[in-house]
């Protein structure tokens, strides 16, 4: 009897040594002890300045969809709000991107990465996500914060006055970003998973971008949960709570799983296409185009308002809080109201990712739970399903990221029961977006002042 030899044959043979070696050395390394050290500390001020913006955008929006249209004498704003909000937030944002450096950060239409930050784009970015989420965006605060967070990290270095390499730009960049993600997302596992797909990398390459963001966001997420209970202060991460019993799966919820990932997939991929489309509409002539599609997001948002009765804000926002009230009493939201809000928004969504500054996380993830339960009365299909499959689907669609959207709604929903149905849709859905034709690219932006801080853009054409 001839035994077989269990170890790889071919070249592989002498890869797996080799990249160990590879490893050890790198880890044994002085200049990169000292990386893993300073990603390890900045995480703390990263996550100090991302709460802080956090707890800005948080009242300023309240400010303005809140206090200020009861100070006037409205219980609710009035189907009319998102005009002049969104007027005054696309004027703005066209005279950011046309006068600042960085353009006031990556059009949102481009997908999620956690490269291209710069020190000198960090006004830029800011300002134009403070301007345009408070007054009414269909977009979130994640690529901000992205951006944000690699920026800073940037600017400790330089202040620090250590070597600038295209390698050491990517490593602090991609551990400021996870510092970043760690805060928005609630976990520091999001950011690992997340770094793993957008950059694309394996073996010692791996390791060496990942310990240090791990680390950062590790250490951040300490600090932004500290912050919340010292002070008081809600900087509200991603999450909800199920208002209705988790049910148990049955054959009738994996099923349906897979048509609706296809459905919503290929809903999503019209979404990003049209994002990029406009995108191109604007760069042409920012200031003015940027208003009209700013206007046109606030027109989605005033024609629900009007059509339901509903606030407007549950389209000219993020979506996370419509998105927590969705989860806690889905069946508080009829049929016309589901569909009103699906279509006002998908377009209002479209249009501000083309236009305004944000992230495409937010959004996708209430579309798809509002789909979800818009599709559960379907025999077979319940409410809990619908809405796992839904976020799963449309995550993946739109960030191109199958593995860490499958991680984040897994979180979001805070049990593994709904896993299985997650995965089929999330990958459902990524082979639907893979199919289709990719659409136009996203055009460039500004003028970087720093080597590039990591891989392209998740979700742009090409770069899954």
């Amino acid at each position: 009897m001839t035994v077989s030899d269990p170890r790889p044959a071919g070249p592989a043979e002498g890869t797996q040594p080799e990249e160990a070696d590879q490893l050890r050395a790198l880890l044994r390394s002085p200049g990169y002890l000292k990386a893993l050290a300073f990603c390890a500390l900045v995480g703390v001020p990263v996550s100090l300045v991302a709460f802080w913006f956090l707890v800005s955008l948080h009242e300023l929006e309240q400010l303005m969809w809140s206090a200020l249209p009861q100070a006037l004498g409205w219980d609710a704003p009035p189907w009319w709000w998102p005009l002049p909000l969104l007027l005054v937030a696309g004027v703005a944002v066209g005279l950011v991107v046309t006068h600042l450096p960085g353009a006031g950060g990556h059009i949102p239409a481009g997908g999620l990465h956690t490269g291209g930050s710069s020190a000198r784009a960090l006004p830029g970015v800011i300002l134009a996500a403070l301007i345009s989420l408070p007054l009414g965006a269909t977009l979130g605060p994640e690529a901000p914060l992205i951006a944000l967070g690699g920026g800073l990290v940037l600017l400790f270095r330089d202040l620090a006055r250590a070597p600038a390499t295209a390698k050491s730009t990517a490593l602090l960049g991609a551990a400021g970003a996870a510092a970043a993600v760690a805060v928005i997302f609630g976990s520091p596992l999001v950011a690992g998973v997340l770094l793993i797909e957008v950059a694309g990398v394996g073996g010692p390459q791996l390791f060496a971008v990942m310990l240090p963001a791990l680390l950062s966001s590790g250490v951040g997420s300490l600090v932004f949960t500290g912050l919340g209970r010292w002070t008081g202060l809600d900087a509200p991460s991603l999450s909800v709570k199920l208002g209705v019993p988790e049910p148990h799966l049955d054959a009738g919820d994996v099923l349906w799983a897979v048509p609706m990932a296809v459905v919503i997939g290929a809903l999503l991929h019209l979404i990003m296409r049209g994002g990029r489309l406009t995108a191109r509409f604007v760069a042409k002539r920012p200031v003015p185009r940027t208003t009209l599609c700013a206007l046109g997001a606030g027109v989605c948002s005033a024609v629900y308002a009007l059509t339901t009765g509903r606030s407007p804000a549950n389209v000219a926002s993020s979506g996370q809080t419509t998105l927590s009230r969705m989860t806690a009493d889905p069946h508080a939201w009829g049929v016309g109201a589901l569909i009103a809000v699906v279509l006002c928004t998908a377009v209002a969504y479209s249009l501000c990712l083309g236009s305004l500054r944000g992230g495409p996380v937010f959004p996708s993830l209430f579309l798809g739970c509002a789909v979800g339960v818009l599709l559960a009365p379907l025999p077979g299909l319940g409410v809990v399903p619908g809405m796992a499959a839904g976020m799963a689907a449309a995550t993946t669609s739109a960030l191109r990221l199958p593995v860490s959207s499958i991680v984040l709604v897994v979180l979001v929903l805070g049990s593994v029961a709904m896993t299985p149905v997650v995965i089929i849709a999330a990958v459902v859905a990524f082979v639907t977006t893979q199919l289709l034709p990719p659409g136009p690219a996203v055009p460039a932006v500004g003028t970087p002042a720093e080597p590039p801080a990591g891989p392209p853009p998740s979700g742009a054409p090409g770069s899954a």
